[in-house]
């Protein structure tokens, strides 16, 4: 290769990767708006973006990309655990994290500061991330549903038991979380229907239910989910 074709190609590498970097940067900013719903920029989400940073939540939780990892990340936190769970974990985090290794700080929030922080995770939790961070990704959660029915070890019930989280609040044969009930004899407690509607809007059982909600289940999961429920029976 001659001389002056390697620095043709240098020049005609960087100027075509300059430019389509500059295009990406001015499309990405042409999108802003509409990605993360700027519309619904309420001054409440932007008093709840502030109680946020007084707090320095960002020390131990990460946040579109931002923040510690020693506690969970918050980006989709309102998708995953729902309204409810967040109030009692901003208002009692001492006795919701009290047997978990670690610790959330008790910061005596006022309801106000619990309203605008609950705001703010609501919008942040619509913002259009394209599927990031990817353990809230529902894409990923189907991949691992379909990895765990191909090992052929459990049932698509038990697989979308686990790929849905429900292990971070209940337990299943001691294995598992306890800030929901134990499960091992649910069956033996409630019917099918019951637990389906359990599952789908728990809210409209109890509205002062800390469950998230799983309106994005398909019929079919949502099916195998309450089956695989339905026969854990405890001791039978």
């Amino acid at each position: 290769m001659s001389t002056k074709l390697a620095k043709w190609i240098f020049y005609v590498g960087t100027i075509s990767s300059a430019v389509l970097f500059l295009f990406l940067t001015w499309d990405t900013h042409r999108q802003i708006g509409t990605l993360t719903h700027a519309d619904r920029l309420s001054d409440e989400v932007v008093a709840g973006k502030r109680v946020f940073q007084k707090y320095n939540c960002n020390d131990c939780h990460t946040i579109l990309g931002f923040g510690g990892y020693y506690a969970p990340d918050l980006t989709k936190v309102y998708q995953r655990r729902g309204e409810s769970y967040i109030r009692r974990a901003l208002a009692q985090p001492e006795v919701l994290f009290a047997k978990s290794f670690r610790k959330m700080p008790q910061q005596n929030l006022s309801s106000e500061e619990i309203d605008k922080l609950v705001a703010f995770f609501r919008w942040v939790n619509d913002i259009n991330t394209n599927d990031w961070p990817p353990q809230d990704s529902k894409k990923r959660r189907k991949s691992g549903v379909n990895r765990l029915l191909e090992s052929a070890t459990m049932s698509l019930g038990a697989a979308l038991f686990k790929e849905n989280n429900c292990f971070d609040c209940h337990s299943l044969k001691g294995v598992g979380g306890d800030t929901g009930p134990a499960l091992d004899d649910v069956g033996s407690r409630l019917t099918l229907d019951r637990i389906k509607q359990q599952i789908r809007n728990p809210e409209a059982l109890n509205p002062d239910s800390e469950m998230p909600a799983y309106p994005d289940l398909s019929e079919s999961d949502l099916q195998a989910l309450a089956d695989f429920l339905l026969k854990q029976k405890g001791g039978e």
